[in-house]
């Protein structure tokens, strides 16, 4: 399928390919081509009748293939000023307002989008969140169902505000009063089963969040006032959760699929999300085991854009990120779409994710595709009973982002071992040729697999010397042999690698499938030209043209890796990012050159080409050695910051009697990267190691607010923070229970985000608390972790655990409870310190600031 349609009267800019076309019929009109190559390449004589993109063109176009085949002479610069030409035109093609046969109505979408974040920051429990950003939802969905009220399809509203605690990793969460909205859409004699859309309109703290998340609500409310406009009914009906309390563990749509009277109903859904700001939307997780949810996807969107590569990276947990695809996965067990917006991650959550920088055409591409196939599924057989369908995982990828290939994993687990079988007879065939009988194949083989293994081992140690391996170890082999050999090697380790993947299950074997497939292919058609002429220029055409789709396919995937993990890396000190990009950069050489080996052997000379890389790698080495590549920028058209954390705190600790035993207050600087303060430390001499904390670890939480308290962190002092709604903590009741244990009864009253954190001392245990499941979760093996939440008007926070006390308590006593609590709106966020602080940072630098406070006690 291929969904892009040109817009009358829109041609892409392609005069670099007539440009091309003609040129290339300029130099075949000389007399050595013959009238028919002639008639190939120009059609016409003029050049001009065809656009680009129109018939016309794709027909030259492949004539111009024919030609060089027919052709051998004709020089492969040609080929590659036509890829260089035609790369600009094939990727900008699925950015083009193209859009002529669209149903989603764009004009709406913007207006919602700037109204949501003309509000500024919107964290949970702000009025901003809880009052403004509700009111204006709610209106405008009363307006879709006003102008609805006549249609066969009915939309009734429902405000919940939950309350309910939760197992998130590393701890607990739990909340009260967050916000909901949803919205039902169904035929008005009613519905049995229902899809969920889903978008949150909250954000962290000091970001105006256009792409994460309101430009997926405004788009929501279009497709709401879309399909709530149908002049007939549907199938099934449709919810609408528009949710308040995402960016805070996922708390809001936690709250609709355990407690709301509607979720009963809902047999799939689709997630709306972003881990950039704008660019297209891709489906990087569906499932689970419900095949025809992609297929439902592949055949209603009309931009696809999906990867189960993308799947199975962000399950893994390598991208430090959730959503709300998990929490109806794992609480409601019902299968579900994620989308998320990918590109430009750097001004993720920060100031920077502002409505003009998520552009048109990404808008209507996402409502396009969100329309189209939200439309689909609730007019679909399979919704009515999805657990019919439920049969094992899908492969899927698409091709340049113009159609997805999508079978079911146990299709394509009979087609890797079908590739692998046949890399396996080829070689084995290989293996009892006349020539090679003494294995003496299978010993170059083997030496050359060595060579190829240890040379990228040796070249991170010694890259001068690596070459000379391959040197000694196959030594007394022809040099066409050579070329021979190293595509067997590479097909060799390519098929190893389908085996291992297909052997663990994992659907992105379809990458190393094709890589195997795909050369295997083409060797074997091309087995005779090379035996005949050698490695013409027609072979290698043919050659590379027989690479062209795994290779170009793989080059996306690679493009999709550096687009999400390298602003990933950048806020996130886990991982050395120069460590891991290098790994990629160099995994993905030699991917690539794995079986362009082959021609380097085949080559008469190879120092040109070596003397070109060598140039490449001195040039580049001598610019980051001298420092000319600074990772930060404040330019606007497209920025890149260094984030930081910044709270002014005050932290009091108390001693067994109550009484305060030691307090001090002062600026804890977090840096998100792992260059810590090394870029801030000139321009603000006060930032510097001799302030950096460390871990105090009789404390809870290393007596810090955050859960950063054990990375690289600085602690300023500054003056006492005194907030406004200062934290009130008390303990109810303490009282020992008939089966020995040690209950403790708390309440807390405070600001909308606190935690709680509790520290067992020697010989105690915690058996029961009031969280969750009531069955205590340790964070890092060492201490408990619940992160709380509320909405406005919310009652005192309440709640109890019991302690297995040790028999013999220490002077410590039997545990310590913090409470801390984070100011991230209103008048309490900002101190004269803190503001001060914030206007030294340069403008590179993205500081995300509050107030926070932390309370120790012992009991």
């Amino acid at each position: 399928m291929v969904p892009l349609a040109i817009k009358s009267g829109t041609t892409p800019n392609c005069n670099g390919v007539k440009t091309l076309l003609r040129t290339t019929s300029t130099q075949m009109r000389n007399p050595q081509f013959n009238q028919l190559s002639w008639w190939l390449v120009s059609g016409d004589p003029t050049g001009e009748k065809a656009g680009c993109g129109g018939p016309g063109l794709v027909t030259r176009f492949l004539r111009l293939c024919l030609a060089f085949i027919l052709h051998p002479n004709l020089t492969c610069s040609y080929v590659l000023h036509m890829l260089v030409l035609m790369g600009p035109c094939t990727w900008i093609w699925p950015y083009l307002s193209i859009f002529s046969d669209s149903l989603y109505a764009l004009s709406g979408t913007r207006k919602h989008l700037e109204r949501i974040t003309s509000v500024g920051p919107r964290p949970v429990g702000s009025r901003e969140n809880e009052v403004l950003t509700v009111n204006f939802l709610l209106e405008q969905i009363e307006h879709i169902k006003a102008i609805s009220a006549s249609g066969p399809n009915s939309v009734t509203v429902d405000v919940q505000r939950p309350t309910g605690s939760y197992k998130i990793p590393g701890g607990f969460t739990s909340y009260c009063k967050v916000s909901n909205i949803a919205v039902r859409l169904e035929p008005k004699a009613g519905a049995q089963h229902l899809m969920l859309a889903n978008c949150h309109f909250d954000t962290v703290a000091n970001s105006p969040g256009a792409s994460d998340d309101a430009v997926s609500c405004a788009v929501m409310l279009e497709v709401l006032r879309s399909l709530a406009s149908l002049s007939t009914p549907l199938r099934h009906g449709a919810v609408f959760l528009f949710n308040g309390a995402e960016e805070t563990s996922l708390q809001a749509s936690h709250g609709f699929i355990t407690q709301h009277p509607w979720a009963k109903q809902v047999r799939a859904f689709i997630n709306l999300e972003a881990v950039g700001v704008g660019g297209k939307e891709l489906v990087f997780q569906t499932g689970p085991e419900n095949p025809w949810l992609i297929q439902a996807y592949n055949h209603a969107a009309k931009h696809p854009f999906a990867s189960v590569v993308g799947q199975e990276i962000f399950q893994s947990r390598l991208i430090p990120s959730d959503t709300d695809f998990r929490i109806y996965r794992d609480f409601g067990n019902i299968p579900g779409i994620d989308l998320a917006f990918i590109e430009n991650g750097f001004i993720y959550h920060t100031k920077y994710d502002t409505p003009d920088r998520i552009l048109t055409d990404s808008i209507q591409r996402a409502g396009d595709n969100i329309l189209a196939v939200l439309k689909h599924l609730v007019m679909s057989k399979e919704l009515a009973d999805s657990s019919e369908y439920a049969h094992g995982n899908m492969v899927f990828f698409d091709l340049l982002g113009m159609v997805v290939v999508a079978y079911p994993d146990h299709v394509g687990t009979i087609i890797n071992y079908m590739t692998a079988i046949a890399t396996f007879l080829y070689l084995f065939k290989k293996c009892f040729h006349p020539s090679n009988m003494g294995g003496r194949y299978v010993n170059e083989l083997a030496c050359a697999t060595v060579a190829v293994i240890l040379r990228f081992f040796h070249a991170l140690v010694d890259p001068s010397h690596s070459a000379c391996l391959s040197v000694f170890l196959l030594q007394g082999v022809r040099r066409l042999e050579v070329g021979e050999l190293y595509f067997d090697v590479s097909l060799l380790l390519w098929c190893g690698a389908l085996v291992y993947f297909t052997a663990n299950g994992l659907c992105s074997a379809y990458v190393p499938m094709l890589m195997v497939a795909f050369p295997l292919a083409t060797k074997l058609l091309l087995a005779r030209e090379f035996k005949l002429r050698g490695a013409s220029v027609k072979y290698s055409v043919l050659y590379q043209l027989g690479l062209a789709l795994p290779y170009v396919h793989f080059m996306f995937l690679i493009w999709l890796v550096f687009e999400v993990f390298t602003p990933t890396l950048g806020r996130s000190n886990i991982y050395l990012p120069d460590v891991v990009l290098a790994t990629i950069v160099t995994l993905t050489i030699l991917f690539f050159s794995s079986f362009f080996l082959h021609f380097i052997y085949l080559a008469r000379s190879t120092k040109w080409l070596l003397a070109g890389l060598g140039t490449v790698f001195t040039v580049f080495l001598l610019l980051v050695s001298c420092g000319m590549f600074f990772p930060y920028t404040a330019d606007p058209s497209g920025p890149r910051p260094k984030r930081v954390f910044i709270q002014h705190t005050t932290r009091i600790f108390h001693d067994l009697d109550g009484q305060v035993e030691s307090r001090d207050s002062g600026l804890w600087i977090n840096s998100v990267d792992y260059t810590g303060m090394q870029h801030i430390t000139p321009i603000i001499p006060e930032i510097n190691d001799t302030i950096m904390t460390n871990c105090q670890e009789d404390r809870p939480f290393c007596g810090y607010p955050w859960f950063r308290s054990d990375k690289s962190n600085w602690y300023l002092p500054a003056p006492e923070v005194s907030p406004k709604s200062p934290v009130e903590f008390q303990l109810l009741s303490k009282e020992e229970t008939k089966w020995g244990t040690v209950k403790m009864t708390f309440e807390v009253k405070g600001p909308s985000h606190m935690s709680l954190y509790l520290m067992l001392h020697r010989g105690a245990s915690l058996s029961s608390w009031w969280f969750g499941d009531a069955t205590p979760q340790l964070y890092l093996a060492r201490e408990y972790s619940i992160f709380y939440t509320h909405g406005l008007d919310a009652p005192a926070w309440n709640f109890w655990f019991e302690i297995q006390p040790p028999r013999e308590e220490g002077p410590e006593g039997m545990i310590s409870v913090a409470i801390s609590s984070h100011y991230y709106f209103g008048e309490d966020q900002r101190t004269v310190q803190l503001d001060d602080m914030l206007q030294r940072f340069p403008k590179w630098a993205f500081p995300s600031s509050w107030v926070s406070t932390y309370h120790m006690y012992r009991y």
